[in-house]
This record gives C-alpha cells, sequence and structure tokens, in this order.
C-alpha cells in the first residue's frame, strides 16, 4: 500500500471512528508500527489529525485568530449564543470565556437584566459597557493576543476571590475520550481555572470542534454540566458525549 493510500485510509478512519490506534494500523495495512507512526508524524505537521499516545484523533480546524474567526459570522453561531445567553438568570455571577461565539452571548444579553459577569475578554468588557445593569469585572493579566484574553499568573491569582454560578466556555476541540482541548498551553491552564470557580460550566461549541481535539488539554468531558451545539449536529457527534453524562441543548 502506497503512503497516500495509507494516509487516505487513516483520514478515512478518523471520520468513522473518532480515533486511530497505531498497531491496529499496522496489522491492517501490513506495515511496521514505525512506518505508521511516522505517516502519523507528517499527517499530524500538516494538521490533519492531533497525536496521542499510541494513535490520533482528528485535528481542530479551529486554528484562525480573533479577527479572522469574528468575520466568520453565521446564523448556527448566534443561535448557540442566544441559547447560552437565556440560561443567564436574574442576580446571577456569570464567568464569560472569549472567543466570537461568547461576544455573541454578550450581545444576546438583555439590557435590562441585573447581572455581574466576570471575563477575561476585553471584547466582552467592551460588548457590555451599554448594558445599565451588568456589573462587569475584569481580569487582567498578559493580553494573549490572538484570542484576546489575558492570561498568566496575575489572571490566575484574580480569580482566588470569585465564585460563580456559570462559566460559559469556548473550546476548539471536544471529544468523548480525549475531553475538552485548545490550542494554547496558557489558555488551557486559564480555562481550567476558570471552571473551577464556578458551580456549572457550559460549552460552547460549533459542529466541527466535536469530535476533534488541539494539542492542550482542559479538562475531562465531566467538567461540563452543559454542551450548547448547533441544531443540526449529527446524533452520531453528541451521543458519546450525552452518554459521558453531559446535557446536549441543540440550539
Amino acid at each position: 500500500m502506497l503512503t497516500s493510500q495509507r494516509k487516505k485510509a487513516i483520514l478515512e478512519a478518523l471520520a468513522r471512528d473518532g480515533q486511530v490506534v497505531a498497531k491496529a494500523l499496522a496489522d491492517a495495512f501490513g506495515v511496521s508500527e514505525d512506518t505508521v507512526r511516522r505517516d502519523l508524524r507528517e499527517m499530524a505537521g500538516e494538521g490533519l489529525l492531533q497525536r496521542v499516545h499510541g494513535g490520533a484523533l482528528p485535528a481542530s480546524p479551529a486554528t484562525a485568530d480573533f479577527a479572522q474567526r469574528q468575520s466568520i459570522e453565521s446564523e448556527a453561531k448566534r443561535a448557540v449564543a442566544k441559547a447560552a445567553a437565556e440560561m443567564v438568570g436574574e442576580g446571577q455571577v456569570v464567568i464569560v470565556d472569549g472567543g466570537t461565539t461568547c461576544v455573541q452571548l454578550a450581545r444576546y444579553l438583555p439590557r435590562g437584566l441585573r447581572a455581574t459577569v466576570v471575563t477575561h475578554s476585553p471584547s466582552i468588557a467592551i460588548e457590555l459597557v451599554d448594558h445599565p445593569s451588568i456589573e462587569v469585572v475584569v481580569i487582567g493579566g498578559r493580553l494573549f493576543k490572538h484570542s484576546i484574553v489575558t492570561v498568566g499568573a496575575a489572571a490566575l491569582e484574580a480569580l482566588s476571590h470569585i465564585r460563580a454560578d456559570l462559566f460559559f466556555m469556548g473550546v476548539t476541540g471536544v471529544h468523548a475520550s480525549a475531553g475538552f482541548s485548545t490550542g494554547d498551553l496558557e489558555e488551557a491552564y486559564m480555562k481550567r481555572a476558570l471552571a473551577a470557580h464556578a458551580a456549572e460550566t457550559v460549552v460552547l461549541a460549533s459542529s466541527d470542534k466535536i469530535n476533534a481535539a488541539s494539542q492542550y488539554k482542559i479538562g475531562e468531558i465531566a467538567m461540563a454540566s452543559t454542551l450548547v451545539v448547533e441544531r443540526n449536529t449529527p446524533a452520531a457527534l453528541t451521543d458519546p458525549l450525552a452518554a459521558a453524562g453531559v446535557s446536549v441543548v441543540r440550539a
């Protein structure tokens, strides 16, 4: 079997099964595990998959920076954001992550809502300037320009006195066995810390991020109570997540 044929078969297996195991691939192709591992390394370098111990997972396509992602407005993204905004109750303290869907969430919060929004995203804070009854608490730190959020020791320290009702989290990867992930190490630490300071974590995810993984793990699927997805997300993608105990809301 040619290298190109093996790689095509690997991508097909990833799309079908959600993961591949190097030993099983080697047996199926009749080649050594070293050959399969080389294929996986090359494919990972091309951004086609995410390598993990013993095999690989589908790679998250969410690699564009904030400005590029913000230019991609979709009805599905707005629906996810609107459904999440409707979960915020009167008088609650909520943490809102960075990201373009979370910016949409902020836009959908009712102008008369009385609540407190804690965020490490300047973009979220700016969206809420004209909401007279929403108190905005901005977490400072080093600005991670790719996502326009603050990260680092100062941001983590600022969280120590906060106890929120909800945390709305954005991710780049959602996978039943690999959990939630993102493409930056410090962002992963920050998201994990934000989740630890909220009673419940709600994850907002477009369908292209489900059954995919990025380089840095945030936590297991069980860290979230709710996953808000696009209405037309295939059940084959969401059923394993629901089986893991997450409530799936279709927007």
